[in-house]
C-alpha cells in the first residue's frame, strides 16, 4: 500500500473509532437520564406555581419591582387556597415610595397566566398591613405583562377583597427582566 492509501484508511479507521465512541458514551448518558428513579426520589409536579420576579415599565422612570414564590402543592390540587408563599412589590420614584409584601392564600394558573392574592404582613406603607391584595401575571416568554387589584382603586383597596381577585394583567414588564415561570393548574374535573 502506498502511503497516501495508508493514511487515507488509518484516518477513517480513526473517525469510525471516535464515532463508535461518542455513541457509546451519549447512550450511556442517555440510559443514565432515562433511568428510573428510585420511589423516594420522584416527587410529584406541583399542581400550580409562579416564581420569577420582573421591573415594570414606565415612561416616567418609576422603579416598580414584583417578586413572585408561590405554589401549590400536588396534594392540594383540588384547592387553589391551599398555595403557600410569598410575593413582595416595591414601587419608587424621585427617591419616594413604598413596598410590601404578602403571605399567599390563594393560587390559580392557567396556560401561562397566574392570578395569585395574599395578605400583607409587611410593608412601609401606611395602614396596608393585613389588606388582601391580588395579582396577575401573564408569562408570555419574552416581554410579560402583570396587573394588579388596586390599579382601579384608591390606596391598596378594599380590606374585603375575595382571594384570587386581581385585575387584567395591564402593565408591560421593563424589556430584559421577567423572568416569570408559571405552572398551570389542571384539577381533576
Amino acid at each position: 500500500m502506498n502511503r497516501r492509501t495508508r493514511i487515507t484508511v488509518l484516518g477513517a479507521a480513526l473517525l469510525l473509532c471516535t464515532g463508535a465512541a461518542a455513541s457509546a458514551t451519549a447512550a450511556d448518558g442517555r440510559a443514565e437520564r432515562t433511568a428510573p428513579r428510585a420511589a423516594s426520589e420522584v416527587r410529584p409536579r406541583e399542581a400550580a406555581v409562579l416564581t420569577g420576579t420582573a421591573k415594570l415599565y414606565r415612561s416616567a422612570g418609576d422603579d416598580i419591582t414584583f417578586s413572585f414564590d408561590a405554589h401549590l402543592a400536588a396534594g392540594d390540587n383540588t384547592d387553589p387556597m391551599k398555595a403557600t408563599g410569598t410575593f413582595a412589590w416595591s414601587h419608587h420614584v424621585n427617591g419616594r415610595g413604598a413596598w410590601a409584601k404578602a403571605t399567599v392564600d390563594c393560587l390559580l394558573t392557567g396556560g401561562k397566566v397566574a392570578v395569585v392574592s395574599g395578605v400583607v404582613t409587611d410593608t412601609d406603607l401606611p395602614g396596608a398591613k393585613g389588606t388582601r391584595v391580588g395579582v396577575t401575571v401573564h408569562d408570555t416568554g419574552h416581554r410579560d405583562r402583570l396587573g394588579y387589584s388596586w390599579a382601579a382603586t384608591e390606596g391598596l383597596g378594599p380590606k374585603d377583597l375575595p382571594k384570587c381577585v386581581s385585575s387584567a394583567p395591564f402593565e408591560k414588564v421593563k424589556q430584559g427582566t421577567g423572568d416569570f415561570t408559571v405552572v398551570p393548574w389542571q384539577p381533576d374535573l
